[in-house]
């Protein structure tokens, strides 16, 4: 199934999908860690790992090193995130309720730890001045080649703001991309494609993005849509533009012709 629709979550580390799953693998482990004031978690080595603190504030614990950060809105605030090699053990407090998602993958290269926050993140408002504003929205890119070009991973988060589209025009890339959702209020929904199949997204979900596949989204009227999208590189062939679909492109153009202030 490319859509893993919201389950029940519990205390502690909530798997979502797995790294080398037989059927629609995107090479990636992916999951969400829930943990109550005072409690502490252990990332043992093994894989590159990223963990985004969603909500709550905690201390980041790593070769020797603590860091206490917070969070309380996704939409209003910048992300913060630790990205780590395979070989660094981090250990996680919670000083409230938290939330984390985090993100994993097999990669043996060794690279330099890092806490990203604030202004470490590149938040652009794409979509801005074309498409009568109809795909406007903030895309904040936390780490890719540019800026972490040992890891195997890209991330970033989307605020889709109510009843616009992102990840527009259309695009594609081979390399796997996992997309998480969140709407505010939380009844909301959006939709999903992927190539000429739509589905419908809640609270929670979360969509693979496999098999080259175009990827646009939408969100109803009246609910933002926030997700997180974590990409991951392919050996030869890293993430770093996507292709668009040609036949849509010209909608990006600041002198558009689009109906009714013009064109038919």
């Amino acid at each position: 199934m490319y859509l893993l629709k919201a389950k029940k979550r519990i205390q502690g580390f909530n798997e979502i999908t797995r790294e080398g799953e037989s059927e629609k693998d995107t090479m990636m482990d992916f999951g969400l860690l829930l943990l109550k004031g005072q409690q502490t978690y252990k990332s043992q080595p093994g894989k590159e790992r990223a963990f985004l603190l969603m909500k709550g504030e905690i201390s980041f614990e790593w070769n020797g090193r603590v860091e206490l950060v917070k969070r309380d809105s996704l939409l209003e605030n910048e992300p913060v995130c630790l990205h780590v090699p395979m070989s660094t053990e981090v250990k996680i407090e919670a000083k409230t309720n938290v939330e984390i998602a985090i993100f994993a993958t097999t990669n043996d290269a060794v690279f330099e730890c890092r806490l990203y926050q604030g202004n470490d993140t590149r938040s652009e408002h794409r979509g801005e001045g074309t498409m009568r504003e109809t795909s406007t929205r903030i895309v904040r890119t936390i780490f890719d080649v540019t800026n972490a070009p040992d890891a195997k991973l890209v991330l970033g988060e989307v605020v889709n703001y109510p009843g616009k589209w992102s990840s527009y025009p259309p695009h594609h890339h081979p390399q796997p991309e996992i997309y998480h959702y969140r709407f505010f209020p939380e009844q909301g929904f959006g939709f999903g494609m992927l190539g000429e199949d739509v589905y419908k997204i809640r609270h929670g979900d979360t969509l693979k993005i496999l098999d080259d596949l175009s990827h646009p989204q939408v969100s109803a009227p009246g609910y933002a849509m926030y997700y997180i999208w974590a990409i991951r590189h392919l050996d030869g062939n890293p993430y770093t533009v996507p292709t668009f679909e040609l036949e849509h492109l010209w909608v990006t153009e600041k002198d558009a012709s689009i109906w009714p202030f013009g064109g038919e």
